[in-house]
């Protein structure tokens, strides 16, 4: 069965089953940065430059540019030696985060990284 076709099978309470899952390729362009939150969880995050496929380019803009964060373990170690530059492979979910910043409560659309692998180490630094 295709994945386009597995998409439409309803789920046994006869709805559309919702999916939510991304995989990115793409270009580090913000170094992996942790931070330690007030609640005292940590969280790495970083940006990803993914090029836009010559034939889903509408406007002049070629290239996305995506926050991700990390919050699992396994995938912290990782991307924990990735540097600007290098190409990288991630997976997860688009989230919308809120939270409390100085002017009262904020949000940021990002993917949540469950999975990521090193693909190829920039040539610099």
């Amino acid at each position: 069965m295709s994945a386009r076709a597995k998409e439409k099978v309803p789920a046994p309470d006869g709805r559309v089953k919702h999916v939510n899952e991304v995989r990115l390729v793409g270009r580090v362009s913000q170094a992996p940065e942790e931070r330690v939150l007030p609640s005292g969880d940590a969280l790495w995050t970083f940006r990803l430059a993914v090029t836009r496929a010559g034939d889903q380019v509408r406007s002049k803009q070629t290239v996305d540019a995506l926050d991700c964060a990390v919050w699992a373990a396994r995938p912290r170690r990782t991307i924990g030696s990735w540097r600007v530059g290098d190409v990288v492979e991630v997976t997860g979910a688009v989230r919308r985060r809120f939270f409390r910043a100085g002017g009262g409560a904020a949000s940021r659309t990002e993917v949540e990284v469950r999975a990521a692998r090193l693909i190829r180490r920039s040539g610099t630094g």
